[in-house]
């Protein structure tokens, strides 16, 4: 059987593949991004090139000729996939472009270079003050500076310099110009799939891309549909959600993306701190591009940004074209002020008060997908925020994107375009909440001691919903002590269960946690239930010192520990009722879980 060829290797030297990018023959997509090299790495680079050692190799993937709407075709642009932050490196010491640092700040990387001692160091003060230097190579590297007039001014300043000798030297410097750097180009008719694979294996830090970076890279090549600055969007909304004080130096510093259409969009996260959902740009195009074209597989958005054609496998301009206005729509849809607040809102309002009850950052994505998708089909907003409650704890519940998340996206919004979405909500809570998960497998899922267990986080965005009371609190409340940072209390202390020989798998089990203010943990300490809660219950609430707490009311007592879930009996438990109380206290859990449930 006959393999293809996937790839080809080329050698360019340093000054053809400088050309190529000055022609955007070759487009390298991460110069719209921070350039994350050090100045120190700039120098080591040219540094190998200059002692002629080799520098690693550039990867590029050739876009797909696409078919024009006049019949004609027009061959693809090559995208720098690899080797981005070498190339922009080569551009700024060579060419004298300015990188853009991390606040978007145009800036330039000056290398300098000592003729008397064939070495390089990053320019300063000092050095440009020193006449040994040659403080910035990049004016007679590029040719904007004449080696007559660099010979001339740096002779008369180091008389003990001879001008040949120092033509000797420039010639060898101007020679880094003449260095090869290995170029491997991609096939352009390979598919996703393959090229993540090829990237990997050929990767020296063994670092693979992912899908969305490839994306990213064709959108950011791409000028004939706004494909740049629909990537700058998508970088500096996820930017601007984490730190919205990034905005003082966007607005300074990125005079193209302010001008824009997409300024304005981005604009009110300035005043945004809300955390709960802080999308990635991973997330952004995952979220737009499902819900625009109904598709979860981010290879299958690769191949239309290419403008594939799945019925003929060809590659065509209208779809092309199509795509990007699309993938814009559904970008400019999400990231809409009222569209995200609303979603915000929705997830808040079913308990989820802090980000350390979210533990999976796909069912969030999914969740804002469902609203939007169900907006756009005209859904009330009363069904939408039902369905939309309901959507995002039964994954979180059942862990629906917790493995192949992407096919699972491809099938549900599959599904969600076939029909009603409340007959599909149905034949889901008949598959996977049937009496057997109440019952059974809610059970299991809770009987563990990893702390930050979703099942146990989607209990406590439960008692969050129903503003249950911390554990022997008679005002504050769960969420209270959730955002202000309260302690989980174990309700058998972890000392008392040590002290027992239970091991730490036994004695941090979920079910023995509870939120409590820290002035009551502190004054339960070591304590067995029978002897801190017995008091609660025998002398506190029989008109006795108050120690644990204010609850002095066998009435309130009960209310607090049925609203904890916590089995009224363990007022009278000591260590060998332990496991009788974690299976009691699992099966309260599980109960409230599905009151919870169909209530939203």
């Amino acid at each position: 059987m006959d393999l293809e060829q996937k790839y080809s290797v080329n050698h360019y030297l340093v000054s053809a593949l400088l050309n190529y990018v000055e022609s955007k023959e070759i487009a390298i997509p991460e110069i719209q991004r921070p350039f994350v090299w050090n100045a120190t790495k700039v120098r080591d680079l040219i540094d190998s090139l200059y002692q002629g050692y080799p520098v690693g190799y550039i990867v590029t993937w050739q876009n797909p000729d696409v078919k024009l709407k006049d019949g004609t075709t027009s061959s693809g642009k090559k995208i720098v996939i690899d080797g981005q932050q070498r190339v922009t490196a080569l551009t700024a010491a060579i060419l004298g472009h300015t990188v853009k640092n991390m606040d978007y700040e145009d800036i330039r990387i000056k290398i300098a270079f000592n003729p008397k001692e064939r070495r390089f160091e990053v320019s300063n003060p000092a050095i440009e003050k020193d006449t040994t230097w040659i403080a910035d190579i990049a004016p007679f590297l590029s040719g904007e500076q004449k080696q007559s007039a660099l010979r001339k001014n740096y002779c008369a300043l180091n008389p003990d310099m001879d001008d040949d000798e120092f033509d000797e030297i420039l010639e060898g410097l101007k020679d880094i110009k003449k260095k090869e750097v290995g170029v491997i180009q991609l096939s352009g008719n390979l598919d996703i799939d393959a090229v993540t694979e090829i990237f990997i294996r050929i990767n020296s830090q063994g670092v693979p891309l992912g899908q969305a970076d490839f994306v990213m890279s064709k959108i950011a090549a791409n000028e004939s549909y706004g494909g740049n600055l629909l990537r700058k969007c998508i970088d500096h909304f996820s930017h601007l959600a984490a730190k919205p004080e990034f905005y003082g130096k966007l607005k300074e510093n990125d005079s193209e993306f302010v001008n824009s259409e997409y300024f304005p969009a981005v604009s009110w996260l300035r005043n945004e701190n809300e955390d709960i959902y802080d999308p990635t740009y991973v997330d952004i195009l995952r979220v737009a591009f499902t819900y625009k074209f109904s598709r979860g597989r981010m290879s299958d958005l690769v191949s239309l940004l290419s403008g594939r054609n799945f019925e003929t496998r060809g590659f065509e301009q209208s779809i092309e074209e199509n795509t990007y206005k699309e993938l814009k729509s559904g970008v400019l849809d999400f990231i809409n002020e009222t569209n995200f607040k609303r979603f915000i809102m929705i997830v808040r309002s079913a308990g989820f008060c802090h980000k350390k009850l979210i533990r999976s950052q796909n069912v969030l994505n999914f969740g804002y997908l469902l609203y939007l998708k169900l907006r756009a089909l005209k859904y009330s907003p009363d069904k939408i925020e039902k369905f939309v409650k309901r959507w995002i704890v039964m994954a979180f519940l059942t862990g629906r994107y917790s493995s192949s998340p992407e096919s699972q996206f491809d099938y549900d919004i599959k599904q969600v375009d076939l029909r009603p979405f409340e007959d599909f909500l149905k034949d889901v809570e008949n598959a996977r909440l049937s009496d057997a998960f109440w019952d059974a497998e809610l059970l299991q899922r809770l009987d563990t001691s990893v702390s930050s267990s979703t099942v146990f986080n989607v209990f406590l965005a439960s008692q969050c919903k129903m503003n249950v009371r911390g554990f022997l609190s008679t005002d504050i409340t769960v969420k209270d002590l959730i955002e202000q940072r309260g302690d989980v209390h174990h309700i058998f202390p972890k000392e008392y269960l040590k002290k027992n020989n239970l091991s730490r798998g036994q004695y941090n089990q979920v079910a023995n946690y509870a939120y409590v203010q820290s002035e009551i943990n502190i004054k339960i300490g070591k304590k067995p239930p029978v002897e801190y809660l017995g008091y609660v219950a025998g002398t506190q609430c029989k008109e006795g010192e108050n120690k644990y707490g204010g609850i002095s009311d066998t009435r309130q007592l009960l209310a607090n520990l049925k609203e904890n879930c916590i089995p009224p009996a363990t007022s009278s438990m000591s260590i060998e009722d332990y496991p009788k109380f974690l299976t009691e206290r699992r099966k309260l859990i599980a109960q409230r879980l599905r009151e919870y449930y169909f209530s939203l």
